[in-house]
């Protein structure tokens, strides 16, 4: 049985214990709280603490591969530029279609203020700032403040700028910084592994406390935010349809045809590397020459999540709509830019790994609680379908696109 599968299960048994237990004694479930509390409590401080360190060692590695690879040429450059474009259009489009899907179909209201109850002890976050103040809002004047205030769109535009920074010193200097926060990235990757094997005790915890408090109303409202979260995987399969047909020239019955086996082995197998022999034949049949795809593909699997940044934007705005958070638009400019950069600190690894570390940023800047993605990382595994779907075919549309001017056979629909 696989991690995400006993996470799960976890879950779903953690709520009908919660459930019948409170049904059967008031008294019992008191007590049952009693336990759960501080378990579930202390395994989400565990990941909570894990974020800081991962988020900036994966983006000082992140700037500084990405500076190595656009030093190798023209079609890396090209590549790292797209998805930079792609990324920013992706997360994007999420903010603005996510409110309408909650607008359309909102959060069942008796679960929600149920689930609220529920997760009693949130601590308040830190309201966002008015747009007026955003941009000073982001630079920090203590760094090592921003990191113990939970500022963490602050402490990016910092990392960043440290990152950037690497790359102008001399090569001996950056390759020993670099190899530093690559050790630290490799070890807090460790952590979150234990982190994630006691998973299954700290969901239960969760999913009993809510049991215990929400009853059969924690169902529904997971039910619904299952599927909210997965149409945000579908959009951006969409868009790189869209993208396909209109940037890079390639018909979408061509595009669609050429795709379908590498998102049904996708789908099958919820991993973007494991399919990338898949992706490359797929890009082959759409004409890519192969001298370019076997640059292209490989770097955007490695650096191109396309889904990321766009479904983790839905799901902290997904936990404002749940907590009544109101966000400015301010606050969703920096969840933007927030997504954007923690996506390309991405590494392949599945989504319950890196959920945390790349929710919590996003979730930061909008000022919605982080409490819940304890309870949310449970029902990864349905949307992480999704989420590789959707970045297979964007890879897909990446290729076509920063290919589309190189020497070769032409796709089928776009001239010679």
């Amino acid at each position: 049985m696989s991690q995400p599968t006993r996470i799960l299960l976890s879950l779903v048994a953690g709520l009908i214990g919660g459930i019948l237990v409170a049904r059967a004694s008031a008294g019992a479930a008191e007590i049952g709280i009693l336990i759960a509390q501080p378990v579930g409590t202390a395994w989400l401080n565990a990941l909570q603490m894990t974020v800081i360190p991962l988020v900036v060692s994966l983006l000082v590695t992140a700037v500084a591969s990405t500076a190595e690879a656009a030093s190798a040429g023209k079609l890396a450059s090209r590549t790292i530029a797209f998805t930079l474009v792609l990324l920013t259009i992706n997360v994007t489009v999420s903010a603005l279609v996510t409110p309408l899907i909650l607008d359309a179909v909102p959060i069942p209201g008796e679960a929600a203020q149920a689930l609220r109850a529920a997760l009693v002890g949130v601590p308040a976050v830190q309201a966002p700032p008015a747009i007026a103040d955003l941009f000073a809002a982001t630079i920090p004047t203590n760094v090592f403040a921003a990191a113990s205030n939970g500022a963490l769109l602050s402490l990016i535009v910092f990392t960043l700028v440290f990152a950037f920074a690497l790359t102008r010193i001399e090569a001996g200097g950056r390759a020993q910084v670099v190899a530093l926060f690559a050790a630290i990235r490799d070890a807090m990757l460790v952590v979150v592994g234990w982190v994630l094997w006691l998973a299954p005790v700290g969901v239960f915890a969760l999913a009993f406390l809510v049991g215990a408090r929400a009853g059969s109303a924690a169902f529904g409202a997971l039910v619904h935010y299952i599927a909210t979260i997965s149409v945000i995987g579908i959009v951006v399969t969409i868009v790189a349809y869209v993208i396909a047909a209109a940037a890079a020239r390639v018909p979408i019955a061509r595009f669609a045809r050429a795709a379908l086996p590498a998102q049904a082995f996708a789908v099958s197998t919820q991993s973007s590397l494991a399919t990338l022999p898949a992706m490359l034949k797929a890009v082959t049949e759409m004409g890519v020459p192969r001298a370019a795809s076997g640059v292209t593909l490989p770097l955007g699997v490695a650096m191109f999540r396309a889904t990321q940044p766009a479904m983790n934007m839905a799901i902290a705005i997904y936990i404002g709509r749940w907590f009544g958070v109101e966000v400015p638009v301010a606050a969703i400019a920096a969840g933007v830019l927030a997504g954007v950069v923690t996506s390309l600190g991405s590494i392949s690894l599945p989504s319950q790994i890196t959920f945390f570390a790349s929710v919590a940023p996003i979730a930061s800047a909008l000022g919605v609680p982080l409490a819940p993605l304890g309870l949310l990382i449970a029902v990864e595994t349905i949307p992480d379908i999704f989420r590789t779907l959707g970045n297979v075919t964007s890879n897909l549309a990446l290729t076509a696109v920063v290919t589309r001017d190189q020497p070769g056979e032409a796709p089928a629909g776009r001239p010679a």
